[in-house]
């Protein structure tokens, strides 16, 4: 396993190979999977700064895995690539400093660095380190005479110095992606001291502020919680894939109020014609791969799943009619995740790179 500073897209599983690797083995065809797999690696493999559960090494591991191939090799990269972030993770937080967004969130940090070991065969004590980060997040930073919460960041969504900072909300880059996994996590028997309450720190935080993508200072003082935005329902940002996240936390807490209360959401924002008007692509980021993917799993978990039928088939319609206008052939923003998610099928668990399942 290499190290590369600059590695091709190829490794990248939101838009290379790697992601047209893993519709391959989704549908069973592994001589199509192995030659997008070597063209994947051609320039080597990162495990570097740069590697995540959708870039290099981690990434490789979790098409791998969903083939059953992952080996020994590539799974001591990311357990080095793991290893690190924690580091750096607790050398930022002994500083006294505020988190960037990547160190912690599912497409950059360590929430899909997590995701990709909940997904190997058996909970390890570096699955639970990771979860003892996420659980410490939930708890408040001080800056100054200011109590901020942990997981604020000073940076923008952009990345660049934002005033007062924020916080940011969505599955993708924010608190609902540690939301879903350490839900997940407790659902499959991963369980650290303070978990529970964790969980019930960040859903309530979501109660009040998750119908903004993000919550700035000026919200955070303001009197009362911030009236929701009108904004795209999606699953990377938006209320959607944050219900879907409030689901798993009240599957977690045993909350049959929450549970309904998210479930109610879905339902809402998936049945509304100013919402999915709204919705320019069949992506699973951002379009309705991603929507129809994640009512499947609203519904598996709902004990009234019948009602979310309609709106899966109707999702399915609108995203068969929007797929061959797909330019990209990627996972994330290409035809591959949308002809993953308009086939229907989960045999691999590819949906966990989602923190969906």
């Amino acid at each position: 396993m290499t190290a590369s500073t600059v590695p091709p897209r190829t490794q990248d599983l939101s838009e290379g190979a790697l992601g047209m690797a893993l519709l391959h083995i989704e549908r069973g065809d592994l001589p199509a999977a192995r030659r997008e797999l070597a063209r994947a690696v051609v320039g080597g493999v990162s495990a570097g700064a740069n590697a995540s559960l959708f870039h290099g090494a981690p990434a490789l591991e979790f098409v791998l895995g969903r083939a059953g191939r992952a080996g020994r090799d590539v799974r001591d990269a990311v357990d080095r690539v793991v290893d690190a972030r924690l580091a750096a993770a607790r050398r930022r937080r002994k500083s006294g400093a505020l988190p960037h967004l990547a160190e912690f969130d599912l497409i950059r940090g360590l929430v899909g660095l997590g995701a990709l070991l909940l997904v190997r065969d058996s909970v390890s004590a570096r699955l639970k380190d990771v979860l003892i980060y996420l659980v410490s997040l939930s708890r408040p930073a001080h800056i100054g005479d200011r109590e901020l919460p942990g997981w604020w960041s000073a940076e923008g969504p952009d990345g660049r110095e934002m005033n007062g900072g924020h916080g940011n909300n969505g599955v993708a880059h924010g608190i609902a992606g540690p939301l879903a996994l350490l839900s997940l996590a407790h659902r499959a028997g991963a369980r650290v001291p303070g978990q529970l309450d964790a969980i019930e720190v960040l859903a309530r935080w979501l109660d009040r502020y998750g119908g903004s993508y993000w919550t700035t200072r000026a919200q955070m003082d303001a009197a009362g919680p911030p009236a929701p935005e009108p904004a795209r329902p999606s699953w990377c940002y938006g209320l959607p894939g944050i219900a879907r996240a409030q689901q798993l936390a009240a599957l977690a807490l045993g909350d049959p109020l929450r549970r309904e209360a998210a479930e109610d959401t879905v339902v809402q924002m998936l049945s509304s014609p100013v919402h999915l008007a709204r919705i320019t692509d069949a992506t699973l980021c951002h379009g309705w791969a991603g929507l129809v993917t994640l009512a499947r799993a609203v519904a598996a978990d709902s004990p009234t799943p019948d009602r979310f039928t309609p709106l899966v088939t109707d999702l399915n319609t609108r995203l068969a009619g929007d797929l061959p206008r797909l330019t990209k052939p990627g996972f994330m923003e290409g035809r591959s995740g949308a002809q993953l998610a308009l086939d229907g099928t989960d045999s691999t668990g590819w949906t966990g790179a989602l923190l969906i399942t």
